[in-house]
């Protein structure tokens, strides 16, 4: 049963006539003889329990219903399952940041079909038609707007394309918009500003994305990108930390198929390394893929470096030198520990 603590004076019919001094001063007389309780006790009361499917008002020691609701303020209509309440409730869709009238505008289908499924004539099929026009004219009514359009268009592309979940393209959507009401713009691309804004949101909700693998669903070059995520990042003051390595291990263990034992090694083999600082001023996704590969070697797992290379976009050369590092760096950690107990 859903109940929640209200105060039903809040929820009373205003219309309703209330009491007078006289019928309160007898009504606290009869609570005192045991008798029910008057409305002017039952008004003092703070602690009272609402039950929203029966609509009443219980004590929540006795269990006594002390007032009824006249007024049923749930739907007409019953549902037994997700689906069933989904098609028959009569809302629309929340709103959201990734369309640029927040989704609040009409939208005319593109089926020419009327509410029975049957086709429309062919006047009517036109006259649907200057409708469609008609109506996405004034959905974008200034050059603002179609900006908005546009670049949001290019981030739920860039976002479906890097496999991003719907809050980061919410945000990344979020980041634009500041970008654009804040004259952020010109000189700058709207491909570039979007891409900057993805990338950015990537970071921002612990699922980065590294900048050839942005570029790669991009319109804009290497270059471009980061340039304008320097600069938007700057004026809009987002606190951007350094990209941790191990946050990109999920993704390329799962790309990659090796067990759990070389993502836990690898792991091992990243926080060791970054007691040391030694990644300090590497590219995290370098010191990734060199740490799944040592964890590779070390879980006894057959793993070249062409395959880490391949899913990872970045070069053997680097993955050599990186797991050579991070295998001295344990090596030095575990003779530092000998030596301590010894």
């Amino acid at each position: 049963m859903d109940t929640k603590h209200v105060d039903w004076r809040s929820m009373r019919d205003e219309s309703a006539p209330t009491a007078k001094p006289e019928a309160r001063q007898s009504g606290d007389e009869r609570d005192e003889d045991g008798a029910e309780p008057s409305e002017a006790s039952v008004a003092e009361r703070t602690d009272l329990v609402y039950d929203e499917q029966h609509g009443e008002w219980v004590d929540p020691e006795t269990g006594e219903i002390l007032r009824e609701d006249e007024i049923d303020r749930g739907p007409e209509w019953r549902a037994f399952d997700a689906a069933e309440r989904d098609s028959k409730s009569r809302v629309g869709s929340p709103t959201t940041n990734m369309m640029h009238d927040k989704g609040l505008s009409t939208n005319i289908g593109w089926q020419n079909k009327d509410a029975y499924g049957n086709s429309l004539s062919t006047g009517q099929r036109q006259k649907m038609q200057r409708l469609r026009t008609w109506n996405e004219r004034f959905r974008t009514r200034d050059s603002k707007e179609r900006n908005l359009k546009q670049a949001l268009g290019e981030v739920e592309r860039m976002g479906s394309a890097l496999g991003l979940p719907d809050t980061v393209r919410e945000t990344a959507s979020v980041i634009y918009r500041r970008a654009l009401n804040e004259d952020l713009l010109p000189g700058r691309s709207i491909e570039g500003v979007a891409t900057a804004a993805i990338y950015a949101a990537a970071r921002q909700a612990g699922v980065p994305r590294s900048l050839d693998e942005v570029r790669r669903v991009s319109r804009v070059d290497k270059m471009e990108l980061t340039r304008t995520y320097r600069y938007v990042s700057r004026e809009l003051g987002l606190d951007m930390k350094p990209a941790d390595p191990a946050q990109y291990l999920p993704r390329f263990v799962s790309e990659l198929d090796v067990t759990d034992d070389v993502e836990r090694r690898a792991r091992s083999l990243l926080d060791n390394a970054k007691r040391q600082g030694i990644h300090s001023g590497k590219s995290p996704v370098g010191l990734a893929a060199a740490a799944i590969y040592a964890g590779a070697l070390l879980a006894d797992e057959e793993l070249t470096q062409s395959e880490v290379s391949d899913v990872t976009d970045i070069s053997e050369v680097t993955i050599r030198n990186r797991y050579r590092e991070l295998l001295e760096a344990t090596q030095k950690s575990g003779e530092r520990a000998v030596g301590t107990t010894a």
